[in-house]
């Protein structure tokens, strides 16, 4: 694939990903609060506003402030830089690898954009579940993070080895 096809998947699946994403946390600040909850289809999805200062599952908000702002900031930002290089210029790379890595990308940078403008959280507000058995709580960029992680595992080719006749 040119340099020219790449840059423009990978700026289709963010601008429509990360649009997406902020429009969506955008309205859900306007209208949900963090101690109401929105139940629809018989409680099978929740809004809620969320304001998570860690990463996936509020996993590491306990740490220091400077020590998470460094981690989920700068080296979040890093990593996304590296994996936008990658996927520019890596020549075994497919178009359905990039575009489950521009998935990745779309979903870091929507969640890096919210700790950068409200000070080090991410504006989560969608639960789903059946009764007990619920996710977390989690936000549009969070979904294009898991399609984009499911679509490189799915794709993955599988080695088989074949038994040697002898």
């Amino acid at each position: 694939m040119s340099l020219t096809k790449r840059i423009i998947l990978i700026f289709t699946v963010l601008v429509s990903c990360v649009g997406c994403d902020q429009a969506t946390k955008a309205v859900a600040q306007s209208l949900l609060s963090e101690t109401e909850i929105w139940s629809f289809w018989g409680d099978c999805l929740r809004l809620q506003l969320a304001h998570n200062h860690g990463a996936f599952l509020s996993l590491g908000d306990s740490l220091p402030q400077a020590v998470r702002d460094g981690l989920f900031s700068g080296g979040v930002a890093l990593m996304l830089l590296m994996l936008l290089g990658y996927i520019l210029f890596s020549k075994s790379v497919s178009p359905s690898s990039i575009c489950a890595f521009s998935l990745l990308l779309a979903g870091g940078l929507g969640n890096l954009i919210d700790r950068l403008m409200y000070g080090g959280y991410v504006v989560d507000f969608i639960n789903i579940g059946i009764g007990p058995i619920r996710t977390g709580v989690f936000n549009v960029a969070d979904v294009a993070v898991v399609v984009g992680a499911l679509m490189l595992v799915v794709g993955m080719p599988v080695k088989t080895t074949t038994p040697v006749k002898g």
